[in-house]
């Protein structure tokens, strides 16, 4: 398993080592020893996956608030996504940026989203199917967004259009009228 460091701080990207022959092949997406040794010590409690008909379905952008606050563990299964995450925590040096990666069924990457960051994903092809493991359980009434298309933030999604999007995602604020109780340091 390769962790590859991403130019914001927490944010990895994580790449199975998989293994192939005649008949197809294996790989471990999970392995908490691994994850330990290389200092990451997450423990996941839930696993989520969503299916995307549409391409250019927008889910996001989305993170729950403390003491529920979640790190995420995400992969794509079927299909291909650009996966995006958003520091928000206050007072950070990278408040506001955020980091895109393509992640699809053939090249097996995956993301890892710490706590203090939003998360958000744009289908690339139809079915889509998207698997991700948290650190902490769903507390709907925790549950924020922040507007997709946000001018300060600024994400450069890969298709120009306009995205299918759920009636929340829709009506999500801006990063700054968002609630958010995140503190760089904490």
């Amino acid at each position: 398993m390769k962790f590859t460091d991403t130019n914001l701080d927490g944010v990895i990207i994580v790449e199975p080592a998989v293994f192939g022959d005649h008949r197809g092949w294996f790989m471990e997406t999970y392995n908490e020893s691994k994850f330990l040794e290389a200092g990451l010590t997450y423990k996941f409690v839930q696993d989520n996956q969503s299916f995307s008909a549409v391409k250019g379905t927008l889910r996001g952008i989305h993170y729950q608030l403390n003491p529920k606050a979640q790190a995420k563990l995400v992969r794509c299964i079927r299909g291909a996504i650009f996966d995006i995450a958003v520091d928000i925590r206050k007072g950070s040096p990278n408040f506001g940026k955020w980091i895109g990666i393509k992640l699809t069924a053939e090249n097996k990457k995956q993301l890892l989203i710490p706590r203090g960051f939003a998360h958000g994903f744009m289908t690339l092809t139809e079915d889509v199917e998207v698997q991700y493991k948290v650190d902490e359980l769903y507390a709907p009434e925790l549950d924020r967004s922040i507007l997709w298309s946000d001018p300060v933030i600024g994400i450069k999604w890969p298709m120009d259009i306009t995205p299918l999007l759920s009636t929340k995602d829709e009506k999500a604020p801006l990063l700054e009228d968002a609630e958010n109780n995140f503190s760089y340091g904490e």
